[in-house]
């Protein structure tokens, strides 16, 4: 059975057209998806049962089984845990700071990346997701903020997964929740997060969206770098950044780069002048981040006097440099860790 959130509205209304009904019903299975989040296709009182059944028969209106959520010691961080509906599992991570409410999503069932001191990597990759299933995580803890009066006020593609290796159902998605008549997200408010998939970065550039750009660097060499992420491989740094001032060249877009900051493998001070070398020139500003602790990689985060030091250099070399903490690392909220304990349970 499709998913009903994988369809745009002109394929909603191509099937009403086929079933030999009003084209005005689109608007109102659109408005009860998207601005109601209706959860059954029995709350759409405004279409005529025989239309409904007809739905209910083609389209699922919920995917997603939230089988746990876990609350970070002072309750700004939760994860959950959903179940999809072939089995496998994906994380949302709920984030709380300041009048920031952003949700990290994801876009695929684990990830075929491998970055060694990830968890999603260590969980391997089972599918990506349809638009449809990225969507409805959003929809999902918008009906739960709903009680309490609160709203999203960002979304990042950052969770299990990596999306540009799922481009065409990621896109799909974040135009859905982008559209003015859907959930209506600003585009500025919306962050792609990837390793770097240049070819997909490209294409990307062309469509001159607002979309923030966030690429994990993680080293400043390719030597260091494919130590990490294996993938690396295929996308050497120096075209890597060139592809990140093409996209800043089409987009005005400043773009942020991810750098996991590891005790005694990519924080010294050498290698920080190595990534000033790197980035010098190019619009962007760099998050420095304490490593997640997972229990497949033994690495250590670096100490928080060699990442201020680490970031000094950059700051003093004039790149825009900001020392991000780990939120929600007592709930384990780095991607894959919640999914990865359910997972060892059953087995």
């Amino acid at each position: 059975m499709n998913n009903i959130y994988d369809l745009y509205f002109s394929e909603i209304e191509s099937f009403l057209k086929d079933e030999g009904e009003p084209s005005f019903r689109a608007k109102q299975i659109w408005e009860g998806l998207y601005q109601h989040r209706y959860s059954s296709w029995e709350e759409f009182s405004s279409s005529p049962k025989p239309l409904r059944q007809k739905l209910e028969s083609h389209f699922s209106i919920t995917s997603l089984i939230k089988v746990n959520s876990v609350f970070s010691t002072d309750l700004q961080t939760e994860k959950i845990l959903f179940q999809l509906k072939d089995s496998n599992y994906i994380e949302s991570v709920l984030l709380r700071k300041d009048n920031r409410l952003t949700l990290c999503i994801s876009t695929q069932s684990g990830c075929p990346v491998g970055c060694i001191f990830c968890a999603t990597g260590n969980l391997g990759f089972k599918r990506n997701l349809s638009s449809g299933e990225i969507i409805e995580q959003v929809i999902f803890i918008m009906k739960a903020l709903e009680p309490n009066e609160e709203k999203l006020t960002n979304i990042v593609l950052m969770g299990m997964g990596e999306p540009f290796l799922n481009y065409d159902n990621t896109i799909s998605a974040i135009t859905k929740l982008n559209d003015a008549n859907s959930l209506n997200i600003g585009a500025r408010r919306i962050t792609i997060s990837t390793i770097g998939i240049i070819d997909r970065i490209k294409q990307f550039s062309e469509k001159e969206l607002q979309i923030n750009l966030s690429v994990s660097l993680h080293a400043p060499n390719d030597l260091l770098r494919q130590q990490f992420v294996p993938i690396a491989k295929k996308y050497p740094l120096r075209e890597l950044i060139a592809a990140c001032r093409s996209y800043f060249d089409r987009t005005n877009r400043r773009i942020t780069f991810e750098y996991v900051m590891i005790k005694g493998i990519n924080d010294s001070p050498i290698l920080a002048f190595e990534l000033v070398k790197l980035l010098r020139g190019l619009n962007c500003h760099l998050n420095l981040i304490p490593l997640n602790l997972t229990s497949h990689f033994m690495g250590k985060p670096s100490d928080t006097s060699t990442i201020r030091e680490f970031g000094k250099i950059l700051l003093e070399k004039g790149i825009a440099t900001s020392i991000r903490d780990s939120q929600g690392s007592d709930v384990q909220a780095g991607c894959g860790q919640l999914a990865g304990k359910i997972i060892q349970k059953q087995h």
